[in-house]
């Protein structure tokens, strides 16, 4: 399951670009708590923290404990905007969860035994079509990552949703489709090998004879 990670905040007095800006400038991040069928809660965090957990690689598949003055608030990162430029983060929304909430979380895939699909051994290449998969999960179980095996896949092999053991209390939010999430394809070099048995050039007795002239 995904860490628990956890966030000092301060609530804030004042909205307004000005505001979000002065804050910005301060090293603070403007963000809001919403949801859970109470009043949107605005916030600013510290940056470099945020910064830390951003880092960590799954800050937003991630229950995120926001303390803010002795009071903490279980959520979860929906969105971070950031600067086009620098690249630093100007806001954040968190979804506030309870214990028990079922949420919608994207989780990374990782592919294990590659050494063990005989058609990549031959030269074959995982095409990989989605590298995240959404799935519908307990707020308090939400899976870090979903594990597929390429043992025994050759070339040609399609793996599927319903090839894969997902993590327990999971389900896939796409339901009415088995829906396709890697191939084991062919490499370009090898499909032109097997299908480029060209016709040899014409040797030197078989090309036409050159017509005679009619006469001088």
């Amino acid at each position: 399951m995904s860490d628990v990670l956890t966030l000092s905040a301060e609530t804030r007095d004042r909205a307004g670009k000005g505001a979000s800006r002065a804050l910005r400038n301060s090293g603070r991040v403007p963000a809001v708590i919403y949801g859970d069928k109470q009043e949107p809660t605005p916030i600013h965090v510290e940056e470099r923290a945020l910064m830390k957990l951003l880092h960590t690689g799954f800050f937003m598949n991630s229950l995120v404990m926001v303390e803010i003055g002795g009071k903490t608030i279980r959520t979860l990162p929906k969105d971070v905007q950031f600067h086009p430029v620098t690249d630093r983060p100007l806001h954040v929304d968190f979804l506030r969860v309870s214990a028990n909430a079922k949420v919608t979380v994207a989780v990374p895939v990782r592919f294990i035994n590659e050494d063990k699909a005989p058609g990549i051994k031959r030269g074959g290449v995982l095409n990989v079509v989605r590298h995240e998969l959404e799935l519908a999960c307990d707020a308090a179980r939400i899976p870090d990552e979903v594990i597929i095996d390429l043992t025994g896949r050759d070339v040609g092999d399609s793996i599927h949703i319903s090839h894969v053991i997902l993590p327990e209390g999971a389900t896939p939010t796409i339901d009415d489709r088995d829906f396709t999430i890697a191939t084991v394809v062919a490499p370009s070099a090898l499909k032109s090998s097997e299908g480029d048995n060209e016709e040899e050039a014409p040797g030197a007795g078989d090309v036409p004879a050159a017509k005679q002239s009619d006469g001088e």
